[in-house]
């Protein structure tokens, strides 16, 4: 599948270093104009707050102001998936009286 097998040294984004250039660690890092193919490509992101099972009676019985408690606690890191993937861990924030997120934590997924 296309993206699990990212060779980017995220860290060099901000366009130093020529495409290619070799780092001083004999590692060749890429930048933002490397990238350039899939800047257009859609994705899907997703911002989850907390999870909660319950059985389908018991949602049928929830009405408007009904409270769902969720697996987080308030503070506690949220998850946020790209595609359905977990690439990051981050905090709620209000920007402009909407709600966003910041990342907190980048999680590396298994290469395969």
């Amino acid at each position: 599948m296309a993206g699990e097998n990212d060779d980017v040294n995220w860290n060099d984004l901000s366009g130093q270093g020529g495409a290619g250039a070799e780092a001083d660690d004999g590692d060749v890092t890429r930048t933002a104009t490397d990238l350039e193919a899939v800047f257009d490509i859609p994705v899907s992101v997703s911002a989850v707050l907390g999870k909660s099972r319950m059985q389908v009676s018991q949602l049928l019985r929830l009405g408007r102001g009904a409270v769902v408690e969720l697996d987080r606690k308030v503070g506690e890191a949220i998850d946020i998936y790209v595609n359905n993937r977990l690439i990051a861990r981050g905090e709620v924030v209000v920007v402009e009286e909407r709600l966003g997120v910041t990342m907190t934590e980048i999680i590396k997924g298994d290469r395969r």
